[in-house]
């Protein structure tokens, strides 16, 4: 049941039963009946029961509000034309113009009647009950002061009733019921929102992974949640109720409740803990009624931490572009593509090769897209990127106290991120020497152990490999194991440059312009000679230059014509020996770009178009060859 409208007698509630079901709507609406000091004792048990308001009216609904039952009360007040139409009931009984009349009921049912009755011309008598205990004397007293008729509740009526004097129910019309009604609904609606939200709080309290103290302007503890019971060791039945600075001295209200001033970020030691701490006053209309603290032990934080990083550092491995997204329609590009999509059917490795800024990591993403690792991880890395000693523990991992900063509980490397999915690594060619042979061992072996460990890891990977580099050069020269080229070259790709596909070159850069700018893009109006001047230029950058390119564009010229001579003035910087290069760049090239770079090594590789570390490699070499 939801609302219980308590009935005095069968007579009313009767009516109740005729009256509600028309307007009660979804609401279940129950009606007892039950009189007084009954009622009290019906409503205890119907409360037990989930009955969530109780409608009464008169003595009834008095004697339940004080009892202590919890379970709110409507009381079904009389109206003006309830009183009227039983004082019309109550002249007709004696059939006479003006009867000495009396009213015998509890002051709630008649406080209407005492408003109004000094303006009616009736002789009238008014009577109070206190009690089911008044009821008889005062009918008594009615009946002795000359009433004829006698008006008030069912007990009323019925003592009148057995004296020989005709009474009269005030009863409660249709009105009345429905008003009262619709109160209890508003309640019961305000009750289960109040639930809801007292249910969402106490999840949240309960399951938030901060601890979490609240107390009252005097400082005792009002709210105390499992996780503050857990860190500070204080049990919750103990904590609420008492005055915080007993229970728990280290996290201090006084600031926050006596000046209204709020603390973040305070490292404080609680028992064998150390905690963060937050305390914040609780405002109500710009008056401090409390204050709240929330904390965290730090040893879960930096837990918490490690592991969020660990999870997005997984979840980074994805391949983002595929065969689509590949843009081109020169005869050169669609061959590269094509034989491209025939070795994503298989799992064998892949050797890509292509000048700088070609979209060699393009192809390799999507080959892993078209293959049947698509989905699982791909994890690139670039060769040419990293030092010797981070590069071998990026590659295959290490174990806690590998090496001097080695982080606890060690790390995963990317062959074994990548299992059951794909590695790619870029400039294969600058891996060095001494981890080309732990290389070659997982691609024969098909397992990696980490560093400062024996243990083998088995990993199913799929292993793709980059290079802008001449690799049988490399071997020739020592600079690159034989066994190891000839495990990475199964299955051959060349991506070639920009310039050998000339008729690709205007719509990706009018590509790259939809793809930066989609609105903007009008603004740009190219002169007659400048399409020739971009089919022309050798893009030493190739792609990914012209890319750059249409950036820079947008920064330096808007709303103007752009001519050839404002492209050559933007690429000038790029034109180097890079362009008409076949190979690497020898010494006395990489001296005139440092020459021209001002000795800054970024610059000078930027203008070889060679990564940095590349670039200092190279001179190392070139220069043990001097001195060799």
């Amino acid at each position: 049941m939801n609302i219980v409208f308590i009935a005095p007698d069968r007579s009313v509630a009767d009516e109740y039963r005729r009256i509600l079901p028309s307007v009660s709507g979804k609401d279940k609406v129950e009606v007892v009946e039950a009189l007084l000091a009954e009622a009290v004792s019906l409503a205890r048990r119907l409360e037990s029961q989930g009955a969530e308001v109780f409608v009464a009216r008169g003595g009834t609904a008095m004697l339940v509000r004080k009892s202590g039952i919890k379970t709110p009360i409507v009381e079904i007040h009389l109206t003006s034309a309830d009183i009227v139409s039983a004082l019309a009931r109550a002249k007709n009984e004696v059939r006479s113009d003006n009867p000495a009349m009396a009213v015998v009921a509890f002051p709630n049912m008649i406080e209407n009647l005492q408003d109004f009755l000094p303006f009616l011309n009736l002789n009238l008598a008014c009577h109070n009950l206190s009690s089911e205990k008044d009821a008889p004397r005062l009918v008594e007293k009615a009946i002795r002061n000359g009433a004829r008729v006698v008006l008030g509740g069912a007990i009323t009526t019925r003592i009148a009733r057995e004296r020989g004097v005709p009474a009269v129910l005030l009863g409660s019309g249709e009105a009345s019921i429905r008003l009262a009604l619709e109160e209890a609904k508003r309640i019961v609606y305000a009750r289960r929102l109040e639930a809801r939200r007292n249910n969402e709080l106490k999840a949240m309290l309960d399951y938030t992974y901060e601890g979490i103290i609240a107390v009252d302007r005097e400082g005792k503890i009002t709210i105390f949640n499992p996780v503050a019971q857990a860190v500070t060791g204080i049990p919750q039945g103990e904590a609420l109720g008492s005055p915080a600075d007993r229970v728990i001295p280290s996290i201090s209200f006084r600031d926050a409740l006596q000046k209204g001033s709020q603390d973040v970020g305070e490292f404080v030691d609680v028992g064998h803990s150390r905690i963060l701490v937050n305390r914040i006053p609780i405002r109500v209309r710009g008056e401090v009624v409390g204050a709240v603290a929330t904390f965290q032990d730090i040893t879960k934080i930096q837990s918490m931490e490690e592991q969020v990083r660990r999870e997005i550092y997984s979840q980074g491995h994805v391949a983002k572009f595929r065969f689509v997204d590949i843009y081109g329609s020169s005869s050169q590009l669609t061959e590269a593509v094509d034989t491209a999509r025939q070795f994503a059917r298989v799992d064998a490795t892949v050797l890509i090769h292509g000048e700088t800024g070609v979209g060699k990591e393009l192809f390799a993403q999507s080959i892993h897209t078209a293959g049947n690792r698509s989905n699982g991880p791909f994890v690139a890395v670039n060769c040419a990127a990293l030092p010797e000693a981070l590069l071998e523990s990026e590659l295959f991992g290490y174990v806690e106290g590998a090496f001097t900063g080695a982080r606890r509980k060690g790390k995963p490397g990317l062959f074994e991120l990548a299992h059951r999915g794909t590695i790619f690594l870029d400039e294969i060619s600058e891996i060095p020497l001494s981890l080309q042979g732990r290389l070659l061992r997982i691609l024969q072996e098909r397992e990696v152990s980490r560093l400062g460990h024996d243990r083998v890891i088995p990993v199913d990977v799929r292993v793709l490999c980059a290079t802008n580099r001449d690799l049988h050069r490399h071997v020739e020269e020592g600079h690159f194991r034989r066994d190891l080229f000839w495990r990475l070259n199964v299955l051959s790709l060349f991506i070639p440059p920009l310039r050998e596909r000339r008729d690709d070159i205007m719509p990706l850069m009018w590509h790259f312009l939809d793809t930066l700018f989609p609105r903007d893009r009008r603004r740009f109006v190219f002169s007659e000679d400048a399409p020739p001047f971009l089919t022309q230029y050798p893009w030493p950058g190739n792609v990914r230059e012209l890319r750059n390119l249409c950036e820079r564009l947008s920064v330096v010229r808007t709303g103007r014509t752009v001519d050839a001579a404002f492209l050559g003035h933007l690429l000038e910087y790029r034109e180097s020996a890079a362009a008409a290069r076949s190979g690497p760049p020898g010494m006395e090239e990489i001296e005139r770009a440092m020459a021209r770079a001002g000795g800054k090594v970024g610059r000078a590789a930027e203008m070889l178009g060679v990564h940095r570390s590349t670039l200092w490699r190279r001179t190392m070499r070139l220069a043990r060859g001097k001195t060799g």
